[in-house]
Parts: structure tokens; C-alpha cells; sequence
């Protein structure tokens, strides 16, 4: 599987679910992936922001211009033993 496809692949999962989204400047939006374009501009739905781990704002929806987006991630699922 390309890069190309494994990030398309990737995309798609995370699509509807819950993200976290590192900015440039440290700020950390957390929220649910509503839409994600080429540029990576960001749309989140429940959308809370963390300044230094702690909750600052909550907002409805949010809008997120890609060239601030540090990284995207998902939560990891603690297993259990």
C-alpha cells in the first residue's frame, strides 16, 4: 500500500469519530472530525480547546485552517489484561 492510500485509508476511518489536533502554537482541539480537506483545513462537530492540558473553551463547531495544524491524532484505547 502506497503513503498515498494508507493516509486516504486513514482519513476515512477516522471520519465521524473522536480527534484530538495539535496546533503549530501547542493549543490541542478535541472534538469529532467532520470534515478534512487536501489543505488539511479542519472541521470539528463538540469541538473543546486545551491550552497547557486544560480545558479552556467549549465550542459548537469548529473551523481549524490547516497551515496551524501541527498533527491529528485519534484517542488509544486502553487494553485490558
Amino acid at each position: 500500500m502506497s503513503r498515498k492510500e494508507a493516509l486516504s485509508q486513514f482519513i476515512n476511518q477516522i471520519h465521524g469519530r473522536p480527534v484530538a489536533v495539535k496546533l503549530n502554537n501547542g493549543v490541542d482541539y478535541r472534538g469529532v472530525l467532520a470534515c478534512l480537506d487536501g489543505y488539511m483545513n479542519i472541521a470539528l462537530d463538540q469541538t473543546e480547546e486545551y491550552v497547557n492540558g486544560q480545558l479552556k473553551n467549549k465550542y459548537g463547531d469548529a473551523f481549524i485552517r490547516g497551515n496551524n495544524v501541527l498533527y491529528i491524532s485519534t484517542p488509544t484505547q486502553k487494553r485490558r489484561i
